[in-house]
């Protein structure tokens, strides 16, 4: 049967209606603002060679894991990548997946279990909310860092609940905000909660080595588990739960989305070894984000635009209206910069932004250039 279902064609009809349809586009020839590629490592010769020597000081002429890790697919660059990721991120134990969502995927879906109770910030990650589908806990949502919104729930649910997770981001992907971490972490120690941190936006960003935000705050020794990911500030692919021994034992032996995979190849475990090394051992790679980052924030401050406050390499500006906020990207992808315009369904309806990713790489003058697009965009369109 060839035709394509009728429900399916009206959902996709009115995607179109709604000016929210969503396709793969390119942003070749333009100046990056729109990537995750922090540190601009991604298209980094020296990572790239890195990795290649790596391969070929270990004699390493393999394209492929060939099955999954508890079958075939665990290779010896899996040990040491592990190794290394725990020893930088000051944690017991480290466990590669495949990607960041299916790390999530797997943790959710397969820690907490029935008769536990799940406190997540509103606005966390689609793959953490895919995995606790999966689960057979109960999850609730508090208000976007609003540990006062928290702290209700918890006094809710806690003596109903065998275990009470507290689950949310140390960045925002959106709009690149944080929460109150220090205070997270104390409401979960007084009672007696995990608390859980996905920290894709930040690792490579915050510390002096791109540790991640806990570090950097000192707090990573006061949470249950960390998640941490390469597609992004890292320039490879893939990710890691960090946490307890007996946590990464476990998910290794109950998470789905790490049994039921084939493995990484081993190119992929090198890039993420070099990876690493190149921030450890140029400490510049993350000040050049940082001094980025800080001209950014004048640059907005210049041209007295209303920013959602954030110290992050992610910057939004609200802009209503799917139609309209998509005219004024395309009319900064005119002028030669890579912006994208985050409508609903992604972001909430009535809430489309602007969403400007900061690198390494980007100039001042690049910037001040682009700041002056966009105000006149925004008076004009």
């Amino acid at each position: 049967m060839n035709d394509f279902p009728l429900h399916l064609a009206e959902k996709l009809q009115q995607r179109i209606a709604e000016n929210a349809l969503r396709t793969p586009g390119t942003t070749a020839g333009l100046i990056d603002f729109s990537s995750n590629d922090y540190l601009g490592l991604a298209a980094s010769d020296q990572l790239f060679e890195a990795t290649h020597q790596l391969l070929l000081q270990k004699n390493i002429k393999i394209n492929g894991a060939t099955g999954s890790r508890l079958i075939t697919g665990n290779h010896a660059l899996y040990n040491e990548a592990e190794t290394l990721l725990a020893q930088f991120h000051e944690a017991d134990s480290a466990l590669i997946f495949n990607s960041g969502y299916d790390a999530n995927v797997g943790f959710f879906s397969a820690v907490p279990q029935k008769g536990d109770v799940v406190l997540y910030d509103e606005y966390i990650h689609a793959s953490i909310r895919d995995g606790l589908r999966l689960c057979g806990a109960q999850s609730y949502k508090f208000q976007h860092n609003d540990k006062e919104s928290l702290y209700k729930l918890i006094e809710r649910y806690r003596s109903k609940a065998t275990e009470l997770y507290i689950v949310t981001e140390s960045v925002f992907s959106m709009d690149g905000d944080t929460p109150n971490l220090e205070a997270f972490a104390d409401i979960a120690e007084r009672y007696r909660c995990r608390l859980v941190v996905d920290e894709a936006h930040a690792v490579g960003v915050f510390g002096d080595r791109g540790q991640g935000l806990l570090q950097s705050y000192g707090l990573h020794k006061r949470v249950f588990a960390r998640l941490v990911t390469f597609g992004k500030a890292m320039g490879c692919h893939g990710a890691a739960v960090l946490g307890s021994k007996d946590l990464t034992v476990y998910l290794s032996n109950f998470a789905r989305s790490f049994i039921y995979t084939t493995g990484l190849p081993p190119h992929s475990l090198a890039a993420i070894i070099s990876s690493y090394n190149t921030i450890i051992n140029n400490p510049l790679t993350v000040s050049k984000l940082h001094m980025a980052i800080s001209a950014f924030k004048s640059e907005t401050e210049r041209c007295h635009l209303p920013f959602i406050l954030s110290y992050s390499a992610i910057h939004c500006i609200i802009v209503p209206g799917n139609e309209r906020a998509r005219k004024i990207a395309a009319e900064l992808q005119r002028a030669g910069f890579s912006v994208k315009a985050i409508v609903s369904p992604t972001g909430p309806a009535g809430q489309a932004r602007l969403r400007f990713c900061i690198h390494g790489f980007n100039t001042r003058p690049d910037m001040s250039r682009m700041m002056d697009v966009l105000t006149n965009a925004l008076r004009y369109l």
